[in-house]
């Protein structure tokens, strides 16, 4: 439910394909293997979009032209997402997010 385009375990059901890099006890990244089943990816969409309509602000649409890419055969790919908030973390050895952040 969380990610959305994350895919299937292969041999877990009901878990995703996803890892967190950390270093030096932080978190700095997740990462994970991108859905690449059209059929799949069209239900978690609108299973979003029903959520986004009920008022869940921070589900997400259908993407149509996202779709349109996988059904034309896009490759298997990946997602990996670096903070620059948790690299700062990093280099100025802050124990807690809130330390490098400009906001609560």
């Amino acid at each position: 439910e969380i990610s959305p385009l994350a895919k299937p375990h292969r041999s877990k059901p009901g878990l995703t394909e996803r890892f967190e890099l950390f270093a030096t006890g932080r978190e700095l990244a997740n990462s994970f293997s991108e859905l690449t089943d059209p059929v799949d990816q069209r239900s978690r969409f609108e299973a979003q979009a029903a959520k986004k309509a009920a008022g869940d602000e921070e589900a997400c649409g259908v993407d149509e032209e996202f779709l349109m890419a996988l059904e034309q055969g896009m490759p298997p790919t990946a997602g990996l997402g670096i903070g620059i908030d948790r690299l700062v973390m990093l280099l100025t050895n802050s124990p807690s997010i809130r330390d490098v952040i400009a906001f609560p």
